[in-house]
C-alpha cells in the first residue's frame, strides 16, 4: 500500500499548489514573475491549461479550475483504487 499513499500524496500536493495559485490569482498586486509565484503558476498551467481550452470563462468568472479539481479527483480516486486493489 505504500505506492498508493505516494501517489495519494502526490495528487494532495497538486491539489495545493492549484489552490494556493488560484487563490493567489485574487489578489491583483502579486507579481507573477517573481519566485516562488511563477513556478507555481507554471506548474498550475500544466493542469489548467487544457480545461481552459475547452471551457470559456462565464463572464469574468473561469470556471475551469473546477472543473479540473474534479477530474483530476476522479483520477486519483481511480488510480489509488487500484493500486490498493492490486495491493501495492
Amino acid at each position: 500500500m505504500g505506492l498508493a499513499v505516494a501517489v495519494a500524496r502526490v495528487f494532495d500536493l497538486i491539489f495545493l499548489v492549484l489552490f494556493v495559485t488560484i487563490l493567489l490569482s485574487w489578489f491583483p498586486k502579486i507579481n507573477w514573475y517573481n519566485e516562488p509565484f511563477r513556478s507555481m503558476r507554471a506548474f498550475s498551467e500544466i493542469f489548467l491549461a487544457p480545461f481552459r481550452r475547452l471551457i470559456p470563462p462565464i463572464g469574468m468568472i473561469d470556471i475551469s479550475p473546477i472543473v479540473a479539481f474534479f477530474c483530476l479527483s476522479i483520477l486519483r480516486n481511480i488510480l489509488v483504487g487500484v493500486l490498493v486493489k492490486v495491493g501495492i
